[in-house]
C-alpha cells in the first residue's frame, strides 16, 4: 500500500528535471542574443561595483579629514554623485559617445540627452552588443568617480556650493569632452593611437588635474605650513579610511573588469579573469612598496601611506590591466606605491595642500600608469602616450582653472577663516558628524 502511494511521487520527481530541461530548450535564445545578455549583465554588475566606489571615497575622505569636517565630506560625496548622474544624462553621455553625430569631427560631440531603448528593447534594434541602458549606467559611474577625486583634495576649506557648481561643469563638460577623444573615437584614438584601457588618464589624471587647479587657486588650510615646516593634521578615523580603501579595492574589479566591454565569448571571460588578478596584485604591490618605503624613510610604517599605496597600485594598472603578467602587474603597482610616498612630501614642499593625497594617487600614478602601457602592450607608442597625457592634462587643467577663477571672482570659493577654524560641519551645515566628540 505504501509502495503504491510512493511510486507516483518518485516518478514525478524523476521526471521534473527532464521537463524543466525541455522548457529551457524551448526558450534558449540564439548565440548572438546570449552574448548580448551576458555583456549587458556584465555592465550592470560591474557598474554596481564602480558605484560602490562612491562609498569608498566617502569613507576614505571621512577618515582622513578632521572630525569637524566629516559631515561636509559626506554631503559632498552624495551630492556630487547625484549631480554626475543628472549631468551625464543631460549632456555627458552623447557628448562622450557621439557616434556619427560630432559637432566638430573627432573633437566635440553632440549636446543631447541620453535616450534609453524602448520598453521590451531587443538587440535587433538597440546597441548591438549590449543594452544602451547598461552601457549608459556603466559609463556614468566613471564620470562620478572623476568628481570624487576632486572632493578630497579641497576638503576642509572650500565652500559647498562653488564646489557643486564646479562638479556640474566637470561631469557635464570637461570629463565627457576629453573622454570622447579616446573612448568616443576622437582624435587621440584616431591620430595618436592612444591606449588607456580603463582610464588612468581619462578618469584618474583628469580628476587629479582638476583637483590640482583647485588646490593652487584655493590655497592651503590655515596652519598647514608654518615657518617653513609642514604641520601634521591627522584625520579623524583611520578605521574608516581603511574601510574606504578596501571598498575602493573591491570596486576597482568592476572598474577594470567591466572595461573589457564584452562578455560574449570564453576568451573575453578569460580576459576579465586575468584583469581581476592583475588589478588585485597591482594593489598589493603598491601597498607593500609603500609599507617598506615608509619604514625605511620614517623608521615606522605609515598607515595612510600604505592605504594610498594600494590605491596608487590600482590607478597605475588601470591603463593596461590585461597584457601584463602577474609579476609585471605587481611591479607596475609597486612603482605607483613608491611614487605616492615620494610625491606627498614633494607637494608639501611646494605648499600644495592635498588633504587626502588624491593628487599623488590619481594624477602622478595616472601619468605613470599610462606611460607603463608601453612596457607590456606592443601596440602602444611612448610618443602617442606622452602627447595624449599632455593634451588631456593641459585641457583639463586650463579649463578647470578658468572655472575655479570665475567662481572665486563671482561668489568666492573659500570659507571665512573663523568658519574654517571651527569646522565646516557647523559653519556650512549647522550639524556635526560626531556631536559628542568633536575636536579640532
Amino acid at each position: 500500500m505504501k509502495l503504491t502511494k510512493t511510486l507516483p511521487v518518485v516518478v514525478a520527481l524523476i521526471a521534473l528535471p527532464t521537463l524543466a530541461l525541455a522548457q529551457e530548450a524551448d526558450v534558449t535564445p540564439p548565440n548572438e542574443e546570449i552574448g548580448y545578455i551576458f555583456t549587458t549583465f556584465m555592465f550592470l554588475v560591474t557598474g554596481f561595483l564602480v558605484m560602490w566606489m562612491g562609498a569608498g571615497f566617502s569613507m576614505l575622505e571621512a577618515g582622513l579629514v578632521r572630525s569637524k569636517n566629516v559631515a561636509m565630506q559626506s554631503l559632498k560625496n552624495v551630492s556630487l554623485f547625484a549631480i554626475a548622474a543628472i549631468m551625464y544624462y543631460l549632456i555627458g553621455y552623447n557628448l562622450m559617445y557621439p557616434g556619427d553625430g560630432w559637432t566638430i569631427t573627432n573633437v566635440l560631440g553632440a549636446f543631447s540627452p541620453a535616450v534609453m531603448e524602448p520598453v521590451g528593447g531587443s538587440p535587433d534594434t538597440d546597441l548591438t552588443y549590449a543594452s544602451v541602458g547598461s552601457d549608459f549606467f556603466f559609463q556614468l559611474m566613471f564620470c562620478a568617480t572623476t568628481a570624487s577625486i576632486v572632493s578630497g583634495t579641497l576638503a576642509e576649506r572650500i565652500k559647498l556650493w562653488p564646489f557643486l557648481i564646479f562638479t556640474v561643469v566637470l561631469t557635464g563638460l570637461i570629463y565627457p569632452i576629453q573622454a570622447s577623444w579616446k573612448w568616443g573615437g576622437g582624435f587621440l584614438d584616431a591620430n595618436y593611437g592612444f591606449l588607456d584601457f580603463a582610464g588612468s588618464t581619462v578618469v584618474h589624471s583628469v580628476g587629479g588635474w582638476a583637483a590640482l587647479a583647485g588646490a593652487l587657486i584655493l590655497g592651503p588650510r590655515i596652519g598647514k605650513y608654518k615657518d617653513g615646516k609642514t604641520v601634521p593634521m591627522p584625520g579623524s578615523n583611520l578605521t574608516l579610511a581603511t574601510l574606504g580603501t578596501f571598498i575602493l579595492w573591491l570596486g576597482w574589479f568592476g572598474f577594470n573588469g567591466g572595461s573589457q566591454l564584452y562578455m560574449d565569448t570564453a576568451g573575453n571571460v578569460a580576459d576579465i579573469s586575468r584583469i581581476f588578478a592583475n588589478t588585485n596584485t597591482a594593489a598589493a604591490g603598491g601597498a607593500i612598496a609603500a609599507l617598506i618605503l615608509t619604514q625605511l624613510l620614517y623608521k615606522k610604517p605609515d598607515i595612510t601611506m600604505v592605504l594610498n599605496g594600494a590605491l596608487a597600485g590600482l590607478v597605475s594598472i588601470t591603463a593596461e590591466p590585461l597584457t601584463p603578467g602577474l609579476g609585471a602587474a605587481t611591479l607596475i603597482g609597486a612603482v605607483g606605491g613608491v611614487l605616492v610616498v615620494l610625491a606627498v612630501p614633494f607637494l608639501d614642499k611646494l605648499k600644495i595642500d592635498d588633504v587626502v593625497g588624491a593628487i599623488p594617487v590619481h594624477l602622478v600614478c595616472g601619468i605613470w600608469g599610462t606611460i607603463a602601457v608601453v612596457l607590456t602592450n606592443s601596440d602602444a607608442t611612448l610618443g602617442g602616450q606622452l602627447i595624449s597625457i599632455a593634451i588631456v592634462g593641459i585641457f583639463t587643467f586650463v579649463v578647470s582653472a578658468v572655472v575655479w577663477l570665475i567662481l572665486k571672482a563671482t561668489m568666492g570659493i573659500r570659507v571665512p577663516e573663523e568658519d574654517e577654524i571651527n569646522g565646516l560641519d557647523m559653519a556650512e551645515l549647522g550639524m556635526e558628524a560626531y556631536p559628542e566628540f568633536t575636536k579640532g
